[in-house]
C-alpha cells in the first residue's frame, strides 16, 4: 500500500508547536532528537491519538500541517512539560517511510506462532497499561490471522487451539475492562463451544456474569470450575463469596430504597420512598399521589398471565429499577401480589 494503514514500523521528523500568537515550538526532532527522526510502531498508543492518524493516512516524503484539539493531542497522553493542559497543538510532520507487518504467507506453521507470541505480547503490554481498546486489536489481528492457519499435525492442532483459546480470553479480558459484559461473555463462549472444560474460561465468563448482574449464571460458572478442575477451586472459592456479598448489597439496596413496600398483607398498597434525580426524597404528597395514581390504574396488568409461565407484569416496577425480576427472586416475592 501506498500509505501506511495497518499497523507498521514509521519513520518521521516532526515539528509541534502551540496554537498561540507566537506559535512556540515545544520539540522539534530534528533539533531536540540529535537530528534523528522518531521511530515508532503504530497501533501501540505510543503517539498521541491524532498524531497517529494522519500519518496513516500520508505518502512517504510527503510533509502534512496538523492542526489538533486536546482530546486527541496530550489530555489523553503524556504532556511534554511545555504544553498546557486543554492546548491546541499544531505538527508539522513529515513522513520518511514505513515497514509493513510481516507477510504470513509463506511461513512455516512454527513461524507463524512466532509472529503471533510477539503481537500477543505488545497486546499484553497495552493491557497491562490500560489501553484496552489496542490490546484488544492486537488480539483479534491475530484471530484473524488464524482464519487462515491450517495445523498439520495433532502437536500443532494442540498448540493452536490452546493459543486461539487464550487469545479469546485476552479479548473477553478487555471487553470486561471496557465494561462490555456481554461482549466477553461472548468471547467466552467462543473457548468453552471448542474447550467445555476450560475453567479459566468458566471464571471470566462468572465474573463477566456477575459483573452484569447475572448472579444464578455466575454462580453456575463457578461451581462448575470446581468440578472440571479441583485446582480452580481456591479461586472458584473466593469468587463465591465475592458473588454472595455482592447479592447481599444488591438486596440491601433493594430493602432500602423499596422501604415498606413487603411489609404491607395482600391487597394493600404501601407507601414507597420516591428519590428525585438529585437523590433527595420527594416529601410532596401531591407528587405521591402523582406516582401513585398510574399504579392503580393499570392494576389489571398485574395478573398472572399462565401463557407467560406464571410470571407477573411488573412493568412500573422496571421503570424504577431494570433489575427488578432478580431482586423479586432474591428476596423470594417472586409471585408477589400485593398490588
Amino acid at each position: 500500500m501506498d500509505c501506511p494503514l495497518h499497523d507498521s514500523l514509521l519513520r518521521v521528523h516532526y515539528k509541534g508547536m502551540l496554537l498561540n500568537e507566537e506559535k512556540t515550538v515545544f520539540y522539534d526532532t530534528r533539533v531536540d532528537n540529535q537530528g534523528e527522526p522518531l521511530e515508532f510502531s503504530s497501533g501501540e498508543g505510543m503517539v498521541p491519538e491524532g498524531f497517529e492518524m494522519c500519518v496513516r493516512l500520508m505518502l512517504p516524503g510527503e510533509i502534512a500541517l496538523v492542526t489538533c484539539p486536546p482530546d486527541y493531542a496530550y489530555d489523553k497522553f503524556s504532556r511534554p512539560p511545555s504544553v498546557p493542559e486543554g492546548a491546541h497543538v499544531q505538527w508539522e510532520i513529515e513522513l520518511l517511510g514505513f515497514e509493513m507487518p510481516k507477510d504470513w504467507t509463506g511461513l512455516n506453521f512454527q513461524e507463524i506462532m512466532d509472529e503471533a507470541e510477539k503481537i500477543r505480547v505488545t497486546g499484553n503490554r497495552l493491557f497491562k497499561a490500560g489501553k484496552f481498546e489496542l490490546a484488544k486489536a492486537k488480539y483479534e489481528k491475530v484471530l484473524r490471522e488464524f482464519n487462515h492457519v491450517n495445523p498439520q499435525t495433532d502437536e500443532e492442532g494442540k498448540v493452536f487451539l490452546d493459543t486461539r483459546n487464550s487469545l479469546h480470553l485476552n479479548v473477553a479480558a478487555c471487553f470486561l475492562k471496557m465494561g462490555e459484559c456481554r461482549k466477553s461473555i461472548d468471547a467466552c463462549n467462543k473457548v468453552l463451544d471448542a474447550t467445555p472444560v476450560h475453567a479459566k474460561a468458566l471464571y471470566r465468563r462468572g465474573m463477566a456474569y456477575m459483573a452484569a448482574g447475572d448472579f444464578e449464571e455466575a454462580r453456575s460458572d463457578f461451581q462448575m470450575m470446581i468440578k472440571v478442575d479441583k485446582s480452580s477451586e481456591p479461586d472458584a472459592t473466593a469468587a463465591l463469596a465475592k458473588l454472595k456479598k455482592q447479592e447481599q448489597e444488591v438486596e440491601r439496596k433493594a430493602r432500602k430504597q423499596f422501604k415498606g413496600l413487603f411489609d404491607k398483607k395482600p391487597g394493600e398498597i404501601a407507601e414507597v420512598q420516591v428519590e428525585d434525580r438529585a437523590g433527595g426524597e420527594i416529601t410532596d404528597e401531591n407528587q405521591k399521589n402523582d406516582l401513585s395514581a398510574p399504579l392503580l390504574e393499570r392494576d389489571d396488568s398485574r395478573h398472572c398471565n399462565e401463557a407467560d409461565g406464571g410470571q407477573y407484569g411488573m412493568g412500573w416496577f422496571y421503570s424504577l429499577w431494570p433489575s427488578g425480576r432478580r431482586t423479586f427472586s432474591a428476596l423470594g416475592l417472586d409471585r408477589c401480589t400485593i398490588l
